[in-house]
């Protein structure tokens, strides 16, 4: 079962909307809780470029949880690189 932060490939096999050249990669935010099709997610994130891993544009997608392709989380240390810097507060 994907969960947020989990970086998906979504194509085809989740779903025959995300087929051919339609495939994306999403970053998933939530995963709806709401029962539906057995085998079925609502899942919602934003879509990803695979280049630069910068986010792109919000998307909800209905997809199948066997065809999702979740990528391995790596150990980084490094922050991401779509995400605004932390202010520091004054006098730290």
């Amino acid at each position: 079962m994907p969960a947020p932060g989990d970086l998906l490939l979504i194509d085809g096999r989740a779903s025959v909307q995300f087929g051919g050249d339609r495939a994306l990669w999403l970053r998933v935010t939530s995963v709806c809780d709401k029962p539906t099709y057995h085998g079925w997610v609502w899942l919602t994130g934003y879509s990803v470029d695979p280049a630069s891993g910068e986010a792109l544009a919000r998307r909800e997608v209905f997809v199948q949880i066997a065809g999702l392709q979740i990528r391995p989380r790596t150990t980084d240390s490094a922050p991401p690189r779509n995400v605004a810097p932390l202010m520091r507060r004054r006098g730290v």
